[in-house]
């Protein structure tokens, strides 16, 4: 399906959570709607409310500060009970860096996100490869695709035991590595998804990459694979 394509079937409805510290939310909303042509808006972290949505997107940033530990403070939020539902139901969910931190505190991903390897802030472009298409966060890419994102976190090392780490790789549930790993994660795993493969959760930022001006549009590959899976599925 080409780009055009996409623009030309009917809008998809994608939420973007918004929680106090998100500083990632224009970014995302800008990539669906502005460049893809899908209908986005913003839903605010004390509603419990979600909308007509197709699918959401909770961003990078530092949710309430990041005070207690990433993403711990924002499970409690009120949206959350909505978007476990939403998933549970089949919902699609991106989680995106301080969004991936925030769906392992929530039980919706498994492991747990810890501070990089040498105790620095990272903010830099790292290459990756597409480990799996078989989810609708990357049906369009190819297996094996090179793609660069960057990263800017200080606790994105991902960690899990080892029973879970093989269970990941069994199933097929690890879609992106780190082709030169920058934090320590384990196995070099960028981005995993949950048993039921509605629920993404990934470091880089794609959404920091999706039109020439920002010199890559590697990034769009995880919106359209979004777009094209919920346009099959309605």
């Amino acid at each position: 399906m080409a780009h055009a394509e996409l623009q030309s079937n009917l809008p998809m409805k994608f939420g973007v959570v918004v929680f106090p510290g998100s500083n990632r939310e224009h970014d995302a909303w800008f990539a669906v709607s502005k460049i893809l042509g899908q209908d986005a808006e913003f839903i605010w972290h004390d509603s419990t409310n979600l909308g007509n949505v197709d699918a959401l997107i909770l961003p990078g940033g530092f949710s309430y500060g990041d005070y207690l530990r990433c993403g711990a403070i924002a499970k409690f939020s009120p949206v959350m009970q909505s978007v476990r539902k939403f998933a549970a139901d089949g919902g699609l969910v991106l989680g995106i860096c301080n969004g991936f931190q925030i769906l392992v505190e929530a039980g919706l991903l498994p492991g747990a996100l810890i501070r990089n390897r040498g105790l620095k802030f990272i903010c830099k472009q790292v290459p990756l490869r597409v480990e799996t298409t078989n989810s609708p966060f990357t049906c369009r890419a190819a297996k094996g695709q090179r793609v660069v994102f960057p990263i800017a976190h200080g606790e994105g090392c991902y960690i899990a035991d080892e029973r879970t780490l093989d269970q990941l790789e069994a199933e097929d549930r690890v879609v992106l590595r780190y082709l030169e790993n920058p934090n320590g994660s384990l196995r070099d795993i960028a981005g995993i998804l949950n048993e039921g493969r509605n629920v993404m959760g990934l470091m880089p930022h794609p959404e920091d990459v999706t039109e020439p001006l920002m010199g890559s549009t590697d990034g769009l590959v995880i919106f359209e694979s979004m777009v094209s899976a919920l346009v099959t599925a309605n």
